[in-house]
């Protein structure tokens, strides 16, 4: 009878090791994500720094339709091209208006050539008192491109209502003698007609400036 020669060990997998190669796997997989993340961030153009408050997306302050002081019907379209910053005020404003008109001259001339890029639009929230033929005499005093856009009550209140400006009457010593209350900052289009940027009353020219050169650079 013959005898049988040694049979062969039966190979029993190692749980331990199928587990360490299943756990360097997934460290090597999210080692790749990570890495493709950071690649991808570092390709990403900058994101703009911006010292007013970047808007960019928001829901309000896409349509503007009123005439100006000349007569003509003008819409946020009728500029594309140019940086705009629209302001709401009023001519009889004390101060926050003429402030706000004079630091947006002083902006245009830190611009240099570019100035000329530069489309201010100045929205009455007084269609009472102030007429075509006022804001013909105030805004351009400023400045000669800057434009006067006005509109009845009810064109004022829907301009109003989609930048979500504030306004309202404040009764003076006579009926006529009222001053107004409104919301004081500059809202910032890009070139392409899209809002960027909120500018609060007072930033000064030279931070505005800096911040419509991004936007222009930007193209």
């Amino acid at each position: 009878m013959m005898q049988k020669g040694p049979q062969p060990l039966l190979r029993i997998p190692d749980a331990r090791a199928e587990v360490r190669t299943h756990g360097f796997l997934q460290w090597l997989a999210r080692a790749l994500l990570l890495a493709a993340a950071a690649l991808l961030a570092a390709c990403a153009p900058e994101k703009p720094s911006f010292k007013s408050i970047d808007v960019s997306g928001a829901e309000f302050g896409r349509q503007l339709s009123l005439t100006d002081h000349t007569g003509k019907p003008r819409t946020l379209a009728d500029f594309k091209g140019k940086v705009v910053a629209v302001f709401f005020g009023f001519t009889r404003c004390p101060d926050v208006c003429p402030t706000t008109l004079a630091e947006m001259k002083a902006v245009k001339d830190k611009l240099g050539p570019d100035g000329d890029r530069l489309q201010v639009l100045f929205v009455t929230i007084d269609p009472e008192r102030d007429t075509p033929e006022l804001l013909a005499k105030y805004v351009p005093a400023f400045d000669a491109s800057f434009l006067g856009l006005y509109g009845d009550a009810d064109a004022t209140a829907k301009a109003a209502k989609e930048f979500k400006v504030f306004y309202q009457k404040v009764p003076g010593s006579s009926p006529d003698n009222y001053s107004m209350d409104h919301t004081a900052a500059t809202f910032i289009y890009d070139p392409q007609g899209r809002l960027r940027l909120f500018a609060k009353h007072g930033m000064g020219a030279d931070a505005l400036a800096q911040d419509i050169r991004l936007l222009l650079a930007a193209g």
